[in-house]
């Protein structure tokens, strides 16, 4: 149950696990301070309190991803309160952050980005499509695999479809010039799969099983599903190639069947 709502609602298990482990600290200072003569600086508690909400957000089933998110919020929020920076500079980056990530609530997509080798074998891959071939980037961000591949190919028909705002508004500015990228405002899930014969992302677990349901009612006989690094549950690529970086990434690929 826990793997399923961590699926579903990642971003609400990590604040739970934030509210639990503040909630847990606060209980223990609150002891120490009536009981005992100890009393922990205020650092040494947000340290406590992010090691206690990672170790929860794992236990809720979440990525590594949220875990470190977690790790990290309460202390980089201490050391934020007391530098010498004005407040609104911490605003302008939580908004930043926000709009650059909308879509990890809603989609369950956090941005991810995609790495040169990754756009290398990307390229290899799509010397094997007829030169007219259509591409659909689900989750493009700022369109920097997008535009790099639209260029290299200038025959085919790229798009993206993006929902974070600030991504959006970059790779809408970005592909202006590119005569063969469209950028779309739209959630992958409206995104009618029919239309490409390359279907990409680079999403997380979460959605990764409603996709390939998508992809199989919708994509054509013979058309590609290419995801970066992330399994469908229980389907097995036709072809994996490993990138050899730090994350262990691999491209998978599924060919759709007629």
């Amino acid at each position: 149950m826990s793997v399923r709502l961590a699926r579903q609602y990642p971003a609400l298990l990590a604040l739970l696990a934030q509210l639990l482990a503040t909630l847990l600290i606060a209980v223990l200072v609150y002891l120490a301070a009536h009981f005992s003569t100890w009393r922990p600086s205020v650092l040494a508690a947000g340290l406590a309190q992010g090691v206690l909400a990672a170790g929860l957000a794992r236990g809720l089933g979440l990525s590594r991803w949220w875990c470190a998110l977690n790790l990290l919020f309460a202390p980089a929020l201490l050391l934020a309160s007391g530098s010498a920076l004005p407040s609104w500079v911490f605003l302008a980056g939580f908004v930043l952050l926000l709009l650059l990530n909308w879509n990890s609530v809603s989609e369950r997509v956090p941005l991810y980005l995609t790495a040169a080798p990754a756009r290398r074998e990307l390229r290899g891959l799509l010397e094997q499509q007829p030169a007219e071939f259509r591409f659909v980037d689900l989750g493009c961000g700022p369109a920097g695999t997008l535009l790099n591949l639209a260029r290299q190919f200038p025959q085919a028909q790229f798009v993206g479809v993006e929902t974070a705002p600030l991504s959006f508004a970059l790779a809408w500015l970005r592909a202006l010039p590119v005569r063969n990228c469209q950028i779309r405002y739209e959630n992958l899930w409206r995104c009618d799969l029919a239309a490409f014969d390359v279907v990409y992302c680079f999403l997380s677990p979460a959605p990764m099983a409603e996709l390939w349901a998508k992809a199989r009612g919708q994509m054509p006989a013979g058309s590609w599903l290419l995801s970066n690094t992330f399994e469908v549950p229980g389907v097995p690529a036709d072809e994996q190639i490993e990138l050899h970086d730090w994350r262990k990434s691999r491209l998978l690929l599924w060919r759709m069947p007629g």
